[in-house]
């Protein structure tokens, strides 16, 4: 996974409330195991309208969605965050997301950052011509014209997404730890691993 410090450049004012996994990446995608490809498919309902907002020139590998309250409701599919990835979306920023949601987009390096509904229609407003900028460090994200809004965290997600680290990577920062156990275990109790004790 992909350490989060800092992530600025574009922003998808897309805006809209109750948005669910299946508009996000619609039942069909499912069939896949790969996260590879599901980019084309995010949104692909919306996609038909030739004037959608996810096919503009000017959002083009925009690297923040700003979406309206609820987003990623409906169906538990970590695809939702896959296909987001696929598109190059590190960041959210929602007046809520639904829970389910907002773990499988942590779990794989998606920051949700939770803004009340006036600072995000600040946000959808400045998104339309300006850069937007994210710092998870200091937890907060600004604008060219000077807004700086704070947001909350959960202290270990926060951890993990700087340090980069997934479920997996979490394992394999205590291997040493994990080594010594398994040596002691085997020497303490060595029928544990089919030898004979000397």
């Amino acid at each position: 996974m992909e350490p989060i410090r800092e992530i600025e450049g574009r922003a998808i004012p897309f805006g809209a409330k109750n948005v669910d996994t299946d508009v996000i990446i619609p039942s069909h995608w499912l069939k896949t195991i790969s996260r590879e490809g599901l980019g084309e498919g995010a949104f692909e309902a919306i996609r038909k309208d030739p004037a959608n907002i996810f096919d503009s020139e000017r959002y083009k590998g925009a690297p923040i969605l700003i979406a309206g309250d609820n987003f990623g409701c409906g169906s538990s599919r970590e695809h939702a965050a896959w296909a987001l990835l696929d598109m190059g979306v590190r960041a959210v920023i929602a007046p809520s997301f639904s829970d389910i949601f907002s773990g499988n987009a942590f779990k794989n390096g998606i920051l949700t950052v939770v803004l009340p509904q006036e600072q995000v229609d600040r946000l959808l407003e400045v998104a339309e011509s300006e850069d937007i900028a994210i710092d998870l460090e200091q937890q907060s994200v600004t604008t060219p014209f000077q807004d700086r809004f704070a947001f909350e965290i959960d202290p270990f997600r926060k951890h993990c997404l700087l340090e980069g680290l997934d479920e997996i990577g979490l394992t394999l920062a205590r291997d040493a730890e994990i080594a010594g156990y398994e040596a002691k275990a085997e020497a303490d109790l060595p029928f544990l691993s089919g030898r004979r004790a000397a």
